[in-house]
């Protein structure tokens, strides 16, 4: 197998190639392993399947021992592909709190942080943005 990282890398079989792809991915091909599935409702008004997260999306954690709990994303790991949520966090051994980190594929955005212009736009149906042209 190739030393250097490559882009066109299509997939493999065996599972120690995946996790090399995915340990050795560049910062631009891991943002894509943040994408989030959208809530039913999400999906028929902003017409996608899923979308990458942001910090202040509201999230709903849908599998592991969090499960359906939500809080707001606080801070996204891109580096290791982790995300971290408001009000999700364990005890220590010595009584302190530790925020959990979650796999992004375990949640499921219920709210949008919309405050960015270029993701509103990114988001608008594409019906919406015929008729705006005409």
């Amino acid at each position: 197998m190739k030393t250097k990282f490559s882009k066109t890398w299509i997939s493999s079989i065996q599972p120690r190639k995946q996790r090399k792809y995915i340990h050795n991915a560049t910062l631009d091909i891991k943002s894509s392993f943040l994408s989030v599935n959208l809530s039913k409702e999400l999906r028929k008004k902003h017409g996608a399947r899923n979308i990458r997260i942001r910090v202040g999306d509201k999230v709903k954690v849908m599998r592991g021992s969090f499960k359906s709990k939500t809080g707001s994303v606080e801070k996204v790991d891109l580096k290791h592909s982790k995300v971290y949520v408001t009000k999700i966090e364990t005890t220590k051994r010595d009584g302190s709190k530790a925020k959990v980190p979650l796999t992004p594929s375990n949640l499921q955005i219920t709210e949008l942080n919309l405050t960015d212009k270029k993701r509103k736009a990114k988001l608008t149906p594409k019906e919406n943005k015929k008729s705006e042209d005409n």
